[in-house]
């Protein structure tokens, strides 16, 4: 059975952009939402609202890329200087958050999104991601996931033992 995958809309404003997830955030949309990520950040972007309004699901590779970023524009995971706020988490994603550790890089926030006027509308590329992106994505997210909490090294040590050595079969073939 293919496993669906979120929809992810874009709203950019000045120095700020929001990210929509709809649907199940997971591994196959992972690729995605970290290169857009990337582009925003590349292109200037410093505070983000990432809305999980519409988000039923988020898997641990989707939540550790999430992570990565949050990481990236909060180091100190200081509360003050956090640049992504996570708008309307259902209670699943923020159990997710909580037991996994991550929940210090983000500033929760709900209600109602409030865009300004001059926000534009944006439509995501896929970069339709190979199996060794979707790989390698998977591998990143869980190494990310064990530096942010020493915890998690339990958890996800069978799992990206797997991933690295999978990773090694699927560059050995191509």
């Amino acid at each position: 059975m293919p496993t669906s995958s979120a929809n992810l809309s874009v709203f950019v404003g000045n120095n700020f952009a929001c990210v929509k997830i709809a649907g199940r955030a997971n591994f196959t949309s992972s690729p995605d939402f970290k290169t857009l990520l990337a582009e925003l950040s590349k292109k200037g972007f410093e505070h983000f609202i990432i809305d999980l309004s519409e988000c039923v699901l988020m898997d641990s590779t989707f939540l550790g890329i999430l992570s990565g970023f949050g990481l990236k524009l909060n180091p100190s995971g200081s509360p003050d200087k956090c640049g992504v706020e996570l708008l309307n988490p259902n209670t699943r994603v923020q159990e997710l958050l909580e037991n996994l550790g991550t929940i210090h890089l983000f500033k929760i926030i709900s209600g109602a999104l409030q865009l300004p006027d001059d926000v534009k509308s944006c439509t995501p590329e896929s970069i339709n991601p190979t199996r060794e992106e979707i790989t390698r994505t998977s591998l990143e997210a869980h190494q990310t996931l064990m530096e942010v909490n020493p915890e998690n090294y339990a958890r996800f040590k069978d799992v990206t033992q797997f991933l690295a050595e999978d990773l090694k079969n699927i560059e050995k073939s191509s």
